[in-house]
C-alpha cells in the first residue's frame, strides 16, 4: 500500500506538519523533506520505531542513524560542554546541510534518556551526528515533536537518494504518510563533518566542501561603531596588524590562518569611504584602509562572529536589543566598559588619540581570542 502524500505548500501545510507530527508520535516512519534529499523519520524516543526505520533502509545496525533537532540549541542537551569549533560550525551551517558528528559521552548527555537500543544505533562508540534541516515544514515538524527524530535518507541501502516526494514514497508501506515539497533544493548530501576538540575532519563531502568547511570553521572578528567610517575600519586595520604580525605573515593571509576580521556601523551606509582623518592617522601607522568600504550591521555578520567588540556601550545595547541571542559574544572593545569617543568632526589630533585608545584596547584583547588553541584539519577520512 503505498503512503499517504500530503502537500506542504498553501492552505495544507500545517496539517500537513500536525498530521506528521500525529504519525511520529504514535510510531510511524514519515518521509520528510530536507534541502539535500528526502528524509525517513522515527522518534528518537521510540525503539520500536527506530528499529523500523533501520529495516526499511535494510542496512546494517552497525551504521550509525543521525539525530534531527529543531536548533543548534537543542544539541548542547546532548553536548552540555560543545567545544567552541563544534558551536563556530553549528551556528554558521544550520539549518543548512550539513551534519555534525559529536562525542555524546558527558554524563548529563540526553543521549542517556534514550532507549538503550537506540542509543547504539544513534551513539556507536561514543559520538552523535546532529543534523538540523534547513526546511520550513521539517523544522515545524521537529518543533512541535516530543524528542528527536532519527533521521536517514528516503531509500534502501546502496540505492540513490531521494530527491522528491514520489521517490521517497517508493520505500512503500513501510512509511506512514510523506510530506511532499516539491524536489529538494540540493538534491545532494549533507555534508558530514566530525569535530574532536579544536580538530574537524569530513566523514563525508556532500554540498559544503572542504574550503567551506575550513572558512565556517575560522575564528571572526567584527568590530561596531555609528557609521563604520572611524572607529570601527580603525579598530580593523589596527586588529589586523597585531595579528599579522603574531603570525609574521601578510593581511592577506590572515583568513588562511582561519582568522577573519571585519567591521560594520549600526547607522551605516553601505559603500561610502573611511573618513579621510582616519585614512591619514592609518597612514602615519604604515596601513592603508582607502579601500574600505561601509557596511550596516546585518543578521549574517552577527550570527557567524565569534566576538563582537562594540565602541560604546549603547552600540552594544543596540546589538543586543536587536539580537539578544548574542549577548554572550558582544562586549564593548574597552574591557573596562568604557566608551570610545567618536572623533568625527574633530581635529586630526582627536583621531590620533581615538586610535591610540583603540589599539591599546586591542592590545589588552589579544589574550581573548586564545589564537593558539584555533581549529585545525585534520586528515580527511574516508567517505561514508
Amino acid at each position: 500500500m503505498a503512503p499517504l502524500i500530503l502537500q506542504t505548500t498553501g492552505d495544507d501545510s500545517r496539517d500537513a506538519v500536525h498530521r506528521s507530527v500525529e504519525a511520529l508520535a504514535a510510531g510511524g516512519l514519515v518521509a520528510l523533506p530536507t534541502e539535500t534529499v528526502y528524509g525517513i523519520a522515527a522518534m528518537a524516543l521510540d525503539e520500536a520505531a527506530v528499529r523500523s526505520l533501520v529495516a526499511a533502509k535494510q542496512r546494517s545496525t552497525e551504521q550509525p542513524v543521525s539525530l534531527a533537532v529543531a536548533s543548534a540549541e537543542s544539541v548542547l542537551d546532548f553536548v552540555p560542554l560543545m567545544s567552541p569549533l563544534a558551536r563556530r560550525l553549528a551556528r554558521r551551517g544550520w539549518p543548512g546541510p550539513l551534519t555534525l558528528v559529536l562525542s555524546v559521552d558527558h554524563p548529563d548527555s540526553a543521549v542517556n534518556q534514550l532507549p538503550a537500543a537506540v542509543r547504539d544505533l544513534v551513539a556507536p562508540g561514543g559520538t552523535t551526528g546532529f543534523r538540523v534541516p534547513d526546511n520550513d515544514a521539517t523544522l515545524s515538524v521537529l518543533q512541535l515533536s516530543a524528542g528527536p527524530l532519527a533521521l536517514s535518507s528516503a531509500n534502501l541501502h546502496g540505492d540513490p537518494p531521494a530527491h522528491d516526494a514520489n521517490q521517497a514514497a517508493a520505500m512503500g508501506d513501510c512509511l506512514s504518510l510523506v510530506m511532499d515539497d516539491g524536489p529538494s533544493r540540493y538534491q545532494e548530501s549533507s555534508t558530514v563533518v566530525q569535530v574532536k576538540d579544536n580538530n574537524w575532519s569530513i566523514l563525508r563531502e556532500g554540498v559544503f566542501r572542504q574550503e567551506q568547511i575550513r572558512a565556517m570553521s575560522g575564528l571572526m572578528v567584527l568590530f561596531i561603531c555609528t557609521g563604520n567610517t572611524c572607529r570601527s575600519p580603525m579598530a580593523e586595520t589596527l586588529l589586523k596588524k597585531r595579528l599579522a604580525d603574531y603570525y609574521r605573515c601578510p593581511f592577506d593571509q590572515l583568513e588562511e590562518k582561519g582568522i577573519m576580521v571585519l567591521s560594520a556601523g549600526v547607522n551605516a551606509m553601505p559603500g561610502s569611504r573611511a573618513s579621510h582623518e582616519s585614512e591619514q592617522v592609518c597612514a602615519e601607522r604604515d596601513l592603508d584602509i582607502t579601500g574600505h568600504a561601509t557596511r550596516p550591521v546585518d543578521n549574517q555578520l552577527v550570527r557567524f562572529a565569534d566576538h563582537i567588540w562594540t565602541m560604546t556601550r549603547s552600540h552594544r545595547d543596540v546589538i543586543v536589543n536587536h539580537w539578544p541571542e548574542v549577548g554572550g559574544r558582544v562586549e564593548v572593545l574597552d574591557p573596562a566598559g568604557e566608551d570610545v569617543s567618536d572623533p568625527i568632526g574633530g581635529p586630526i589630533e582627536e583621531y590620533r588619540s581615538c586610535a591610540e585608545q583603540i589599539d591599546r584596547f586591542i592590545e589588552r584583547r589579544m589574550q581573548d581570542l586564545n589564537l593558539s588553541s584555533l581549529p585545525s584539519q585534520d586528515k580527511p577520512a574516508e567517505s561514508a
